[in-house]
C-alpha cells in the first residue's frame, strides 16, 4: 500500500512543473528548506481529495478505522474544533435542546451559538484543588427525564487534567432514550493503547461520535485529529457533509501525511506504550517523596478513571501558586508546562518522552520542593453554582442593547460575551447568563494570581453586558 509521505517525496523528485497552487511553487532554491515546501501540494492527480476520498487519503482513514475500531473514521486537519462543530451539527436541527457538560471546550459553545441550541448544562464534581472531576451519571438521567426533547449529549473525557468520565454508563442511559452521545476526547487519542485505560476509551464505551486530537498526546503535527463514528444513531453522510462545511477545502497534505505516520507508529505500539507506562510508574513513585508539592495522580481517589499521563502538580498550601511554579520551571530549568492555574500546574507527557525527560522534571520539582514553605489554609468546600440562563447564547450575542462595565460592577447583569481562562478554554460564563458574585470572585482570584482572563471582545477588565 502506498504511503503518502513517500509518494510526496517521490513526486517532488520527478520534477513536475507546478502550474497550480500553492504559490510557493515548491521553489526551495528561492525559499530554502527550513519549511517543507517541496512536499506541500494541492489536490492534484493521483493524490486523492480529502472531501471525496477514494485513494491515498481513503487508505489513511481506513487505517484509522481499523486501529481504533470505528464504523468510519474521518481525518481532520483543522484540529478537534472542526470535528466538534461538524459532529454536533450532524445530529441536531436548528434550535434543538442538547445536554452539555459545563466544562466543555469553547468550540462546543460555538456550536451552540451557530445552531441556536437550547443548552441544558450539567456540572462535574469539583475537588479540593478546584479541578473538575467526574460527572454524576444519575444527574444525566435526571436531566434527560426532565427534558424529554434532548437530542444530543456532549461530554468531555478525559478532561484537561486527565479525569475520565464513566462514558459506558452515560451512553447506556442516553441510548435508553435513543439519544446519541458525542465525546470530546481531544485529550484521549492514546487511551486505547494504555493497558489500564483501554476500556475507558469513548469508542470502546459505546459513544456514537468521538473526536480525538492526535497532536495532543500522540506523535503528530499540530492541528491533526480524527473523528470517529459508530452505531445507528449517526448518519455517515451527514458527518461528511458537515465536515465539508467546517473543514478547509484546501487541506494540508503535510498534515495528512503526519496523521498517516502517527497511525503507522500506533500499529507497532506495544513496546512504546509499555516503556511509557513504566516511566510514569517510576515518576509517580518518586514524587510521593515530595514534602510540599503534591501530584494529583498520587492524591486522586478514583485512580481507575484517571490518565496518569497528565502530570498535575498541586501547589495549594505552599507559598507559591501554580502560575509561579510554571514561571520557575520555565526560567530556571527551561521546562515549559502546558498550563497553570491558581492551585496547580499541568505537565503533559506522551510516548515520545524519554525516561531522561521524566527524571529532569522530577529533579526540578525536588529542588523546588525543598525551597518551598508550607502555608496551611482552611479547606473551603468548593461548590459550583451554574449561572442563571436568561436567554440563549445566539440571542444574547445578537442583542444590541448593551454597554461595557468593569467586571466588579456586573453582578446581576446579563453577559453579552464569553469570559474564560485559556488554556483550557472553558467558559466561566457564556452569553445570556447572569453574572453572579461567585463568578466575579473567581475572576478576581485569577486576576490576583496573574492569570490572564480573556473575553470575547478583548476589553477586560470591562465586560459587555445587556441592559
Amino acid at each position: 500500500m502506498e504511503n503518502l509521505q513517500e509518494k510526496l517525496e517521490e513526486y517532488y523528485n520527478k520534477n513536475y512543473l507546478p502550474m497550480h497552487m500553492p504559490g510557493h511553487k515548491r521553489n526551495v532554491k528561492l525559499l530554502g528548506e527550513k519549511l517543507p515546501y517541496k512536499i506541500d501540494i494541492t489536490e492534484i492527480s493521483g493524490f486523492d481529495d480529502l472531501h471525496h476520498a477514494n485513494g491515498l487519503i481513503k487508505n489513511i482513514e481506513n487505517k484509522a478505522r481499523k486501529i481504533y475500531g470505528s464504523k468510519r473514521s474521518f481525518i481532520l486537519v483543522n484540529g478537534s474544533t472542526c470535528g466538534i462543530l461538524a459532529g454536533i451539527r450532524s445530529v441536531i436541527n436548528f434550535g434543538d435542546k442538547v445536554l452539555i457538560a459545563r466544562n466543555s471546550h469553547k468550540s462546543v459553545y460555538n456550536a451552540i451559538e451557530l445552531n441556536n441550541l437550547n443548552a441544558i448544562y450539567i456540572s462535574s464534581k469539583i475537588n479540593k484543588y478546584g479541578i473538575d472531576g467526574n460527572i454524576d451519571v444519575k444527574e444525566i438521567e435526571k436531566k434527560i427525564k426532565e427534558n424529554k426533547d434532548i437530542k444530543l449529549v456532549v461530554i468531555t473525557s478525559p478532561t484537561y487534567e486527565g479525569v475520565i468520565n464513566n462514558i459506558k454508563s452515560i451512553v447506556s442511559i442516553a441510548h435508553k432514550y435513543n439519544i446519541p452521545v458525542l465525546v470530546d476526547e481531544a485529550h484521549g487519542a492514546h487511551l486505547r493503547f494504555m493497558d489500564n485505560l483501554y476500556n475507558k476509551e469513548a469508542l470502546n464505551s459505546g459513544a456514537d461520535i468521538v473526536i480525538q486530537s492526535l497532536h495532543k498526546t500522540l506523535p503528530a503535527l499540530t492541528g491533526t485529529a480524527l473523528l470517529h463514528i459508530q452505531g445507528e444513531l449517526v448518519r455517515e453522510e451527514n458527518v461528511a457533509r458537515e465536515l465539508s462545511i467546517f473543514e478547509t477545502s484546501s487541506p494540508s497534505y503535510i498534515l495528512m501525511s503526519s496523521i498517516e505516520e502517527c497511525l503507522d507508529i500506533l500499529i507497532y505500539k506495544e513496546e512504546l506504550f509499555k516503556e511509557y507506562e513504566n516511566n510514569l510508574k517510576y515518576f509517580y513513585k518518586e514524587t510521593k517523596k515530595l514534602q510540599k508539592l503534591k501530584i494529583l495522580g498520587n492524591e486522586i481517589e478514583n485512580k481507575e478513571y484517571y490518565d496518569f499521563g497528565k502530570i498535575v502538580i498541586i501547589t495549594k498550601n505552599t507559598n507559591i501558586t501554580g502560575k509561579e511554579l510554571a514561571d520557575i520551571l520555565r526560567k530556571e530549568y527551561k521546562i515549559e508546562l502546558e498550563m497553570s492555574s491558581i492551585d496547580y500546574a499541568l505537565a503533559m507527557t506522551s510516548i515520545c518522552d524519554t525516561k531522561e525527560n521524566f527524571i529532569r522534571l522530577l529533579n526540578a520539582l525536588e529542588e523546588i520542593d525543598k525551597k518551598l514553605e508550607n502555608k496551611e489554609e482552611k479547606e473551603n468546600k468548593i461548590e459550583i453554582v451554574l449561572p442563571e440562563k436568561k436567554m440563549n447564547i445566539l440571542d444574547a450575542i445578537k442583542n444590541n442593547n448593551s454597554k461595557y462595565l468593569n467586571y466588579k460592577e456586573t453582578e446581576g447583569k446579563i453577559s453579552k460575551e464569553y469570559i474564560w481562562i485559556y488554556p483550557p478554554g472553558i467558559p466561566l460564563i457564556a452569553p445570556g447568563e447572569i453574572i453572579n458574585k461567585e463568578i466575579i470572585q473567581k475572576i478576581n482570584d485569577y486576576k490576583n494570581a496573574n492569570i490572564e482572563v480573556r473575553t470575547t471582545f478583548d476589553k477586560f477588565p470591562k465586560i459587555e453586558v445587556i441592559e
